[in-house]
C-alpha cells in the first residue's frame, strides 16, 4: 500500500471520532425527543410526564412529545425503549412497579431493569399507605396486626406481584400475622371501591390516589412507609416508628434511556433533573399528589445502583413469602 494511502486512512480514523462528537453536541436537532410512558394517560406516570415535558423542551430547544405504551403492567412500554436506540430520542419514565418490584417477583423479564438502560436519576417518590374504612374496628397498626394473627383479615392489592402485595406480605411476615389475606384486583381503583363498599379490611396503596379521600374522611391510613411522618398528614404514624422499619420504602417514578446513552447526553438530561425539580410550579403540582422528589437528588450511578439494591432487597422478600408471577 503507498504511503499515501496509509496517511489517508489515518487522517481518516482520526477524523471519526470527532465526527461522532460532532453529532452528539448537536443533539438534539434531529426530530422530536419522545418521553415514553408505559401506562395509559391519566395516571401518576403521565402526570408526572407532561409536567417535565415542557420543561424539558424549553432546556433543550427540541420539542418533547409524551407517548403511551401501555400493556402488561408497564412491561411493554418499558421493554421499547430498552430496544431503542441509544440516541436520546427515546427517553422513559421508569418505574419502581417495573424496574424493582416485577423484577424481583417474575421468573423471567423481557430486559435487564440495570443493564439495559442508562439511568439518569430519580423524579419522585409515592409512600406507600396502609388504608382502611373510615369505620373499621382497626384504629391501630398494633390492633390491625393482631386480628391478623388469629382469624382472616383481607388487604387488597392492584395485583399479584405488584409493590402492594410485596409490602402486604413482608408486613405478614414482620409482625407474625398468618391471617393476612392477599386480595388481588386488577389495578388499584377496583381495590379501593371494594374497601370503600367496606367489602375487604384494608388497601396497600400509593399515597398519590388516595388524597382526595384521605381528606374527605372515607379511609384512614394506619401507616405510611415514609421515614419520618408526611407534613401534609402529620397524624398518619409511619411503619418505622411502628416497629416495622423494613417497610419503609416507595414507589419511585425516574428518566432513563437505552442502555449505551453517550455521556454528554446523559449527563445534559441528568443535570436537568433537579432544575426541573425546583421549579415552582412543577413543585405545587407535585405536592397536590403528595409525591415529590427527594431533598438530595439520586443521579446517575447511584441511582442506578439504588435499583440493584432495592430489586435484591425486594427478590428476598418475594422468596420469603413465596410470590412469583410466571
Amino acid at each position: 500500500m503507498k504511503r499515501r494511502e496509509l496517511l489517508a486512512m489515518g487522517a481518516a480514523a482520526l477524523a471519526a471520532p470527532a465526527w461522532v462528537s460532532a453529532q452528539q453536541s448537536a443533539w438534539p436537532a434531529r426530530s422530536a425527543i419522545k418521553l415514553n410512558v408505559q401506562y395509559p394517560p391519566g395516571g401518576l406516570v403521565d402526570t408526572v410526564a407532561r409536567l417535565m415535558a415542557p420543561h424539558l423542551s424549553t432546556a433543550l430547544g427540541q420539542a418533547v412529545v409524551v407517548e403511551n405504551r401501555a400493556g402488561a403492567g408497564g412491561l411493554v412500554g418499558t421493554e421499547f425503549v430498552s430496544r431503542q436506540a441509544a440516541d436520546g430520542y427515546n427517553l422513559l419514565v421508569s418505574h419502581a412497579s417495573v424496574h424493582v418490584y416485577a423484577t424481583a417477583t417474575r421468573r423471567k423479564m423481557p430486559f435487564d431493569s440495570v443493564g439495559d438502560f442508562t439511568h439518569m436519576g430519580m423524579l419522585v417518590e409515592a409512600p406507600m399507605l396502609l388504608l382502611v374504612h373510615a369505620d373499621s374496628p382497626y384504629k391501630t397498626l398494633a390492633e390491625y396486626t393482631a386480628a391478623a394473627r388469629t382469624r382472616p383479615v383481607n388487604y387488597g392489592t392492584s395485583g399479584v406481584g405488584s409493590a402492594n402485595h410485596l409490602y402486604g406480605e413482608l408486613l405478614k411476615i414482620e409482625a407474625n400475622a398468618p391471617m393476612h389475606t392477599h386480595v388481588p384486583f386488577q389495578g388499584s381503583a377496583p381495590a379501593i371501591q371494594s374497601l370503600l363498599g367496606a367489602q375487604i379490611d384494608s388497601v396497600f396503596d400509593p399515597v398519590t390516589t388516595n388524597v382526595s379521600t384521605l381528606r374527605a374522611g372515607k379511609l384512614r391510613a394506619l401507616a405510611v412507609s415514609t421515614p419520618s411522618r408526611m407534613p401534609a398528614f402529620p397524624d398518619i404514624p409511619t411503619f418505622a416508628e411502628l416497629g416495622y422499619p423494613s417497610l419503609t420504602g416507595s414507589q419511585w417514578l425516574g428518566l432513563s434511556a437505552p442502555k449505551g446513552l453517550p455521556a454528554p447526553i446523559a449527563q445534559r438530561l441528568t443535570a436537568l433533573i433537579p432544575e426541573i425539580l425546583a421549579k415552582p410550579d412543577i413543585l405545587a403540582q407535585l405536592n397536590e399528589l403528595q409525591t415529590l422528589p427527594r431533598k438530595a437528588p439520586v443521579l446517575g450511578n447511584d441511582f442506578a445502583q439504588l435499583i440493584q439494591s432495592q430489586v435484591s432487597t425486594w427478590s428476598s422478600v418475594a422468596k420469603r413469602a413465596n410470590v412469583e408471577v410466571i
